[in-house]
């Protein structure tokens, strides 16, 4: 008996399934290896494809880097748009989306890899990508709406700026994955100590209110 050709739908999920695959395989060997050292072999190797079926996907090393790029960046921006704050006093989604981005910093230690190894590359490749180049004002909308309201209400400075206040946020929060190692050698603590994790997610929070009320 015949067996029934997979249908549109079945052979779009393999398509996604098979693209995705190679996305979490790439998004680890570029995290460990940059994007010099990283080879589209070892993706290869490491997936049920072949290198041939990589570039179809993509097309090439580079626009894989920058699929990595893009879903390591769209992951954050998609948490961010999910804080509520619409609904939340002011002082409260402040520390909200910073307590947001501190706990999934924390989760995705990759993502912070591969920031620091495209700052090496000077944001070259981010710069050749349109859909992150779409990404600087929904990243700052949440922030700007606390902000105007925090002003508006008299609790917070006249010249609080969104930008500013992202700077803070992520400064802090990379910095904690980023020098992990040569903070702990050079000072002898780890900051990734879970017995002080709760200090500095709140000292965070502290901080930027303080800031930002004073």
């Amino acid at each position: 008996m015949a067996v029934p050709p997979s249908s549109d739908a079945e052979r779009q999920r393999d398509k996604d399934r098979t693209r995705a695959d190679i996305l979490e395989v790439a998004t680890r060997e570029f995290a460990d290896k940059g994007y010099t050292g990283a080879r589209v072999d070892e993706i290869a190797e490491r997936t049920s494809t072949t290198k041939r079926m990589i570039y179809y996907y993509f097309g090439g090393k580079e626009q894989l880097y920058i699929a990595v790029l893009e879903q390591a960046y769209l992951a954050i921006r998609a948490l961010e748009a999910e804080v509520d704050v619409e609904h939340l006093e002011p002082e409260e989604g402040i520390r909200r989306l910073a307590e947001l981005t501190f706990d999934h910093h924390e989760a995705h230690p990759d993502f912070i890899r591969l920031v620091s190894i495209e700052n090496i590359h000077r944001a070259e490749h981010i710069a050749r990508s349109e859909v992150l180049a779409g990404l600087a004002n929904p990243a700052l909308e949440g922030l700007t709406k606390l902000l105007e309201r925090g002003r508006a209400a008299g609790r917070f400075r006249a010249d609080a700026d969104p930008l500013d206040v992202h700077m803070v946020i992520s400064s802090f929060c990379v910095f904690r994955l980023a020098n992990r190692h040569t903070f702990a050698a050079i000072f002898g603590r780890d900051m990734l100590d879970p017995g002080r994790r709760e200090h500095h997610r709140r000292m965070l929070g502290d901080m930027l209110i303080n800031y930002l009320t004073s």
